[in-house]
């Protein structure tokens, strides 16, 4: 399968490896994550890390997303970077692409503050961010015929039947990472649910947009 050309994309995921590589290499990948990684207690005490030159706050959800643990972490999260979104960017275009990327980082981060606003673990990775490239993904190419369901129609039932899925996968996988229900915060499970929720959110008003500019007369 050949892959449509991508050069946001390809972008982002070339800064989010160079930056792995830095960390990696120089040693400091758990002293960034500290100071670059969302930490949900910032968020009520921004004197959390006073006397560190850490990252503000409000950037931190763009920040984590830099910040990866190891080679497998890095690995799997850049392949599906790269496979969905050239496809996604391949409709979007770049500026819509760029705007699910950095709205999903938020929007997982926000998810990942709501479970556990007084965690003071930092959450480190491109996947919360990801996860919304990938919802937006699975509804544009998605092949399998959904019917309306009483009341709903065959677009919500199929939103319905992506984020229940994506939910329960997530705590499974969650569940099977962390040696139990206890462990489950071990992995960003909510900022992985968050993230996916926001590119299924957007990806209808984000289709709109790219196509209505494209259709704006020109003088």
């Amino acid at each position: 399968m050949k892959l449509p050309a991508g050069r946001l994309t390809d972008g982002v995921a070339a800064i989010t490896f160079v930056a792995f590589l830095l960390l990696t290499f120089s040693g400091q990948v758990d002293n960034v994550a500290i100071v670059a990684g969302f930490i949900p207690a910032r968020i009520g005490d921004p004197a959390l890390l006073d006397g560190m030159a850490a990252v503000p706050v409000w950037l931190t959800p763009l920040s984590c997303t830099l910040v990866h643990a190891n080679w497998l972490h890095v690995g799997f999260n850049l392949l599906m970077l790269v496979f969905c979104g050239r496809q996604v960017e391949h409709v979007l275009e770049k500026g819509a692409t760029l705007l699910l990327y950095v709205v999903g980082a938020y929007g997982a981060t926000f998810a990942q503050w709501a479970v556990d606003p007084g965690s003071t673990n930092p959450m480190v990775g491109a996947s919360g961010a990801i996860s919304a490239v990938m919802a937006t993904y699975a509804l544009l190419y998605s092949q399998q015929k959904v019917s309306r369901l009483g009341p709903l129609s065959a677009s919500t039932v199929r939103l319905l039947w992506l984020a229940g899925g994506w939910i329960v996968l997530q705590v499974m996988i969650g569940i099977a990472t962390s040696g139990g229900l206890e462990g489950l915060g071990r992995i960003a499970v909510a900022a992985h649910i968050g993230g996916f929720l926001v590119g299924l959110a957007l990806t209808r008003p984000l289709l709109r947009w790219r196509f209505r500019k494209r259709q704006q007369p020109q003088s």
